[in-house]
C-alpha cells in the first residue's frame, strides 16, 4: 500500500506525467483523503526512517492533516498520530540532527501538530508546550544551541494563536467557546513559561540568529491581545525591544537586522493596541516611552538623511507610521471618552501635542503606502474636533492650532509627486492609486471643513490664488503640478460653495464661499492658463469651465473667450483632451445656448470638420486578438464622444436667438452631408461589406444625436413642441433616408439599434409629420430577428407615440396594431433558454400591457375592436387574461387587472344600479355574458393558481386591482353577475353571513372594498 501512494503522488505532481495518468493518480489521492483509514499509511510514509521524496512526505502529511482537521477521529486515532509525529519531532529536531525540514513540511507539520493541540491540551496533552520547549535547550542555550528545535517551538506558540484568538478568522458559536476555553488553560498552565523563554531569547538577542529574534517577536505582537499585559512590559522585554528598535544602520530592507527591526517596532504596535482602560492605556504609552522611540526612529539617517534619496527605508519608515497610527488612535479614543478624569485628559493631550507632528511627518511622506498608513487615525482626529465644534460651538486653542498644519499638509498632498508623469500607458496604476488616495485626502478635507469653514476658505483661497497669480510671474511661474493642484482644489471647492443650492441667489453670489469661487473663476479665465500646453491642465480648466457654468450666465463677456477656447482644445492632438472636451463642450454650450445665437453659424462652422463620421473597423489579427479588441474599444469610445459634437452643435442652433433661415441652414449642412453618406454606403452595406455596415450605424446615429440637440421636447410633453416646420423638413428626409436603411438591412441588430436611437430622438424635431412612417418604422425595428428586448425597448417609445399623439394617430393604429401585436405575440410564445431570457420575456410583457393600457386610457380602445383588427382579438384577450392569473410575475398580472378593468369600463357600457332588474346595455353587443365568461371568474382562478401568496407585498396590489375588476363588473352586468359571485363564494366555503358580508362590501365604495379583499384573501388563505 506504501509503495502504491508513493507511487500515485510521484505521478499526480510530476511534470512530465501524460494527463490520463496524472488524472488517475489524483482520482486515487482523493480517495485515499477520504477513506476514514487513508491517513494511516499516509503517517508511515511521512514518518519512516527511510525518507521518500518532498513532495511524498509533503502530500502524506497533508493528508494525515485533512484528517486530524475534518474527520473527528477518536481519542485513540489522535493519540496514536500525537506519539508518531513527536518521535519523528523529537529524532529530526534533535540536537545535533544532520536532517532538517524544508518550509514547507515546517509549516504543514506545524499546522497538524497545531490542530492536535486543539483536540488534547485540554485533557490529554497538557504537556504539550512543555515538550517543544526542551527540545530547544536550557535557557542559557536557547537559540544557539539547537535553532531548529528554537524555530519550531516559536512556530508552534505563533500558530496557536492563530488558531484559537485570530480575531480576522470567523468562528462560529461553539468554536468561540472552545477557543475561550482554550485560552484560559494557556494563561494557567503556561503563559508564564512561554514568557520566560520569551525573555531568555530577547536577553541574548546579540547571540542568537535574528531569524530566531524576529520570530520570538511576532509571537509577542500576536498573544499581547489576550494575555496579561505586564508580560509583556517585563523590563527585559522592554530594554531588547528598545534596543532592537534603535539598531541604527543603513539596513537592506530583508536583511535579518531590519526585519527584526520592523518586529521589534510591530511589538510596540500591538501592545498599544490592546485594550484596556483609557488611564492604564496613557500609563502604558507613558510607560513605554514611545515618543522618545518615534523621535528617535524617525531622526535616524534611514528616515532623515537618506529619505530624498534612493536608499529610503520605505518599510522602515511604513512601520514607524503603523506605529504612530495605533498611537493617535488610542489616544483620541481617550479624548473621545466621557467621565475620563482631569489628569488623564491632561496627559492625553500632551501626548498628542507630541504625535501630532509625528503624524503629519509620516501623512506628508511622498510614498502615498506610508501615507495611507495614518490616514485612519487622521481621521479619528479630524471626526473627534468635528464632534466636540459640535457639542461646544468651537475648539479648545489647543486643538485649532492643530488644524492648520494638517489641512496644509492635506491639501500638499493633494499634489503629484515630482516624480510623477502624467497620461503614460506604463503609468496607468500608478495614477489609478492617486486619484483614489487623493479621494480620500478629499474626506479629510470635507472634515476640515465642517471643523472650521472659514479656515478652510481661507487656506484653499490663498493656495488657488496664489498659484494663479504667479502665472503673470517672469522668474516665479507655477509649473503643472502647481497649476493641476490649484485647479483640482477649484474644483473641490465648489462642494462647499454650492451646498445651499447654487453659486448665486438673487444674481448676488450666495455665501462667502461662494463670492471667493467666482473670483477664483474670474482669476482663471482672464488669465493665459487656457494656453497652458500640459494637458493636465488643459483638462482641469474645462472641467472647471462646466462646473461653473453658472458664472458664465452672470458674466456673459467671458464667453466668447472661453468658447474659443473649447474650439481649440476639440482640435486638440492630444487625444485625451480632444475626446473629453468634445463630451465637455456639448455641456457648456446646451447650458449657455440662449446667449450663443449671435455666434451660432461660427461656432458650427467652426467645429464642421470635426463632423464627418469615419467608421473603423479593427483588422482581424490571429497573433495579437487582445490589441484587436482594444482597437476596436477605442474607436468605438472616439465616436461615441464625437456624438457629443452633433448634439452640441443642434444645441448651439436650435435656441431661439438664432434667426429661422440660420437654422434651417445649419440643419442642411449637418444633415444633407450624413444621409448622403448613407446612401453612398446602403448597397455595400446589404452586399455584407463590415465597414460600410458600421458607416451606417454610425450614420445613423450622429443624426439621431444631431435632432436631440435642436430639440428636446417629447410626445405627451405639455409644454415646448417640435421646431417649425422649415427646421423639421431636412429632419424629414434624413427620417426617411434612415428608414430606407432599416428596410435594407434590419436583419442587423446594430443598425436596429441605431435606428431605435434615431427614431425617438427625431420625434422631438418632427412631432407628428413622423406618423406615416410609423408602419414602415415598425416593419424595421420588430422584424423577425428582433429580440424581446428590442421589443420591449420599442414598445416604451410607441407608448410614448400614441400617448402625445393620440388625437391624429388612431387611422395609423388601426393600420399598424394587428401586425405589430402579431409580431408582439411571437416573442412572447419565444421559450426562454436562461435567466437573461427569462428577464428579457418579462419585460416585454410589462412594456406590452403598458401599451394597451396607454391605448385605453386615452379613447383609443375602440382600434383594438376595429374590422382591421377583429382576427387578433382572441389572441389578445387570451394573453391578457393569462398574464393575469401567474402568480411568478406580479407586476404583469397587475397590469391585466388593470387593462381588464379599463376594458370593462370601455365595453361594458353603464353602470347598472345595483338591486335593479335594468338589464346592461354592453358598448358591444354580447360583451356582458363575454364579461361573466372570461374576466369574472379571474379573480378566483389567481387564488388557485400555484405559487399564489397573499402574504407578498407585490401580490398585494394584484390582489386590489383584481378587487377593482370585480367592484366594476357588478356595475355594469348587474343582477346576473351578484347571482354569480354569490355561487362563486358559497363554493369557496363561505356561510351566508359571509356572503351577505361580502356582498355589502362590493356594494359600497371601491378603494374600501379594495381593501377588505385584500383581506379577504389573506384570512383564507391563513
Amino acid at each position: 500500500m506504501d509503495s502504491q501512494i508513493e507511487s500515485a503522488i510521484e505521478l499526480a505532481f510530476h511534470p512530465t506525467t501524460d494527463q490520463n495518468v496524472k488524472g488517475q493518480a489524483y482520482d486515487f489521492l482523493n480517495r485515499l483523503r477520504a477513506d476514514d483509514q487513508g491517513w494511516h499509511a499516509c503517517l508511515t510514509l511521512f514518518t519512516r526512517p527511510q525518507s521518500s521524496s518532498e513532495v511524498v512526505r509533503l502530500v502524506s502529511l497533508e493528508i494525515v492533516n485533512n484528517a486530524v482537521q475534518t474527520q473527528n477521529l477518536d481519542n485513540y486515532s489522535l493519540g496514536f498520530v500525537k506519539e508518531s509525529l513527536m518521535q519523528y519531532v523529537q529524532a529530526r529536531y534533535a540536537t545535533g540532527s544532520a536532517e532538517t525540514d524544508s518550509a514547507a513540511i515546517q509549516n504543514k507539520l506545524t499546522q497538524t501538530l497545531t490542530y492536535l493541540f486543539t483536540a488534547l491540551y485540554a485533557e490529554q496533552w497538557t504537556s504539550f508546550f512543555d515538550e517543544f520547549r526542551a527540545l530547544a535547550g536550557s535557557g542559557q542555550e536557547i537559540g544557539t544551541t539547537n535553532p531548529p528545535a528554537t524555530m519550531l517551538y516559536l512556530r508552534i506558540v505563533g500558530s496557536v494563536h492563530d488558531e484559537i484568538a485570530d480575531v480576522m478568522i470567523p468562528r462560529t458559536q461553539e468554536e468561540l467557546r472552545k477557543s475561550g476555553e482554550l485560552k484560559d488553560l494557556i494563561r494557567t498552565r503556561d503563559v508564564s513559561k512561554i514568557a520566560v523563554t520569551w525573555q531568555e531569547i530577547l536577553s541574548r538577542w546579540r547571540q542568537v540568529d535574528l531569524s530566531i529574534v524576529e520570530l520570538c517577536l511576532r509571537t509577542i505582537a500576536k498573544w499581547v491581545s489576550w494575555i496579561d499585559i505586564s508580560i509583556v512590559i517585563d523590563q527585559s522585554i522592554q530594554n531588547a525591544l528598545l534596543e532592537l528598535a534603535g539598531q541604527q544602520g543603513r539596513f537592506n530592507a530583508e536583511s535579518k537586522e531590519a526585519r527584526a527591526r520592523d518586529a521589534a517596532i510591530d511589538t510596540f504596535t500591538e501592545t498599544v493596541g490592546k485594550k484596556m482602560a483609557a488611564r492604564d492605556k496613557v500609563e502604558l504609552i507613558r510607560y513605554l516611552n514611545l515618543e522618545g522611540i518615534v523621535g528617535q526612529l524617525i531622526g535616524s539617517p534611514a528616515l532623515s538623511e537618506l529619505r530624498t534619496t534612493s536608499h529610503y527605508d520605505t518599510d522602515l519608515a511604513e512601520t514607524v507610521a503603523k506605529l504612530v497610527n495605533m498611537v493617535i488612535f488610542d489616544i483620541v479614543r481617550v479624548l473621545d471618552t466621557d467621565r475620563v478624569d482631569e489628569q488623564t485628559q491632561a496627559r492625553a493631550n500632551e501626548l498628542l501635542r507630541t504625535f501630532v507632528p509625528y503624524l503629519l511627518r509620516f501623512f506628508s511622506d511622498e510614498y502615498d503606502e506610508i501615507c495611507s498608513a495614518v490616514i485612519p487615525s487622521l481621521t479619528d482626529l479630524l471626526t473627534m474636533f468635528r464632534k466636540k465644534t459640535r457639542s461646544t460651538n468651537g475648539l479648545i486653542p489647543e486643538y485649532s492650532e492643530m488644524l492648520r498644519p494638517i489641512l496644509d499638509a492635506i491639501v500638499a498632498k493633494m499634489k503629484y509627486d515630482e516624480t510623477a508623469s502624467w497620461g503614460e500607458e506604463d503609468e496607468g496604476t500608478d495614477e489609478a492609486e492617486f486619484q483614489e488616495l487623493r479621494k480620500r485626502l478629499y474626506v479629510l478635507q470635507q472634515t476640515v471643513a465642517a471643523v472650521d469653514e472659514h479656515l478652510y476658505i481661507n487656506v484653499l483661497t490663498e493656495v488657488i490664488a496664489s498659484t494663479l497669480s504667479r502665472l503673470d510671474s517672469a522668474n516665479a511661474k507655477p509649473n503643472w503640478r502647481d497649476l493641476d493642484l490649484a485647479l483640482h482644489e477649484m474644483y473641490l471647492f465648489g462642494e462647499l460653495a454650492v451646498k445651499n443650492g447654487g453659486l448665486y441667489q438673487k444674481s448676488n453670489p450666495n455665501s462667502e464661499a461662494s463670492q471667493r469661487l467666482l473670483d477664483m473663476v474670474g482669476k482663471m479665465v482672464e488669465s493665459d492658463l487656457a494656453n497652458h500646453p500640459h494637458p493636465a491642465i488643459q483638462l482641469q480648466y474645462m472641467e472647471i469651465c462646466v462646473r461653473y457654468v453658472q458664472y458664465f450666465e452672470h458674466n456673459p463677456a467671458s464667453i466668447p473667450k472661453v468658447l474659443e477656447t473649447f474650439v481649440n482644445f476639440v482640435h486638440s492632438t492630444h487625444p485625451k483632451v480632444r475626446l473629453r472636451s468634445w463630451y465637455l463642450f456639448q455641456r457648456f454650450v446646451r447650458h449657455l445656448r440662449g446667449q450663443l445665437g449671435n455666434v451660432a453659424s461660427n461656432v458650427v462652422q467652426a467645429v464642421g470638420d470635426l463632423l464627418v463620421v469615419k467608421a473603423e473597423v479593427s483588422e482581424d489579427n490571429d497573433e495579437d486578438d487582445a490589441s484587436s479588441e482594444d482597437n476596436a474599444k477605442s474607436a468605438d469610445a472616439a465616436f461615441q464622444s464625437q456624438l457629443y459634437l452633433f448634439e452640441a452643435v443642434g444645441c448651439v442652433a436650435s435656441t431661439g436667438a438664432v434667426p429661422l433661415d440660420t437654422k434651417v441652414n445649419i440643419a442642411k449642412s449637418v444633415v444633407d452631408p450624413l444621409s448622403s453618406d448613407i446612401h453612398q454606403h446602403l448597397q455595400t452595406a446589404k452586399n455584407g461589406d463590415a465597414r460600410s455596415m458600421l458607416q451606417v450605424h454610425h450614420l445613423i446615429m450622429a443624426l439621431g444625436t444631431l435632432a436631440n440637440g435642436f430639440s428636446d421636447w417629447t410626445p405627451g410633453s405639455t409644454s415646448g413642441g417640435p421646431p417649425a416646420n422649415e427646421v423639421s423638413m431636412p429632419f424629414a428626409q434624413a427620417s426617411e433616408t434612415v428608414v430606407l436603411a432599416l428596410e435594407g438591412l434590419k436583419q442587423s441588430t446594430d443598425i436596429r439599434t441605431a435606428a431605435r436611437h434615431a427614431f425617438s430622438r427625431l420625434l422631438g424635431v418632427l412631432g407628428s409629420h413622423i406618423l406615416p412612417q410609423l408602419p414602415r418604422w415598425i416593419d424595421g425595428l420588430l422584424s423577425s430577428a428582433s429580440s424581446n428586448d428590442e421589443m420591449a425597448m420599442f414598445l416604451r417609445t410607441l407608448a410614448q407615440v400614441v400617448y402625445g399623439f393620440k388625437a391624429e394617430i388612431y387611422s395609423i393604429l388601426d393600420t399598424l396594431l394587428s401586425p405589430l401585436l402579431q409580431r408582439v405575440f411571437a416573442g412572447l410564445a419565444t421559450p426562454t433558454a436562461g435567466t437573461d431570457d427569462e428577464i428579457q420575456l418579462r419585460e416585454l410583457k410589462q412594456q406590452y400591457l403598458n401599451f394597451i393600457l396607454v391605448i385605453l386610457n386615452n379613447d383609443l380602445g375602440s382600434v383594438l375592436v376595429s374590422p382591421a383588427n377583429q382576427a387578433i382579438f382572441d389572441s389578445f384577450i387570451t394573453t391578457v387574461t393569462r398574464f393575469a392569473v401567474d402568480p411568478s410575475d406580479p407586476q404583469s398580472a397587475r397590469l391585466s387587472f388593470s387593462a381588464l378593468n379599463r376594458m370593462t369600463i370601455i365595453w361594458g357600457g353603464p353602470d347598472v344600479p345595483l338591486h335593479s332588474p335594468t338589464p346592461p346595455a354592453p358598448a358591444l353587443p354580447g360583451f356582458d355574458s363575454f364579461i361573466l365568461s372570461h374576466f369574472a371568474p379571474l379573480p378566483w382562478t389567481l387564488l388557485s393558481a400555484p405559487g399564489f401568496y397573499a402574504g407578498d407585498a407585490q401580490m398585494r396590489s394584484v390582489i386590489q386591482e383584481a378587487a377593482g375588476l370585480q367592484w366594476t363588473v357588478l356595475r355594469k352586468v348587474g343582477e346576473r353577475y351578484r347571482g354569480q359571485l354569490e355561487g362563486e363564494l358559497r363554493q369557496l366555503g363561505a356561510g351566508e353571513e359571509g356572503v351577505a358580508g361580502f356582498m355589502e362590501k362590493i356594494g359600497g365604495e371601491g378603494q374600501a372594498f379594495r381593501k377588505f379583499f385584500v383581506g379577504f384573501v389573506q384570512g383564507g388563505k391563513r
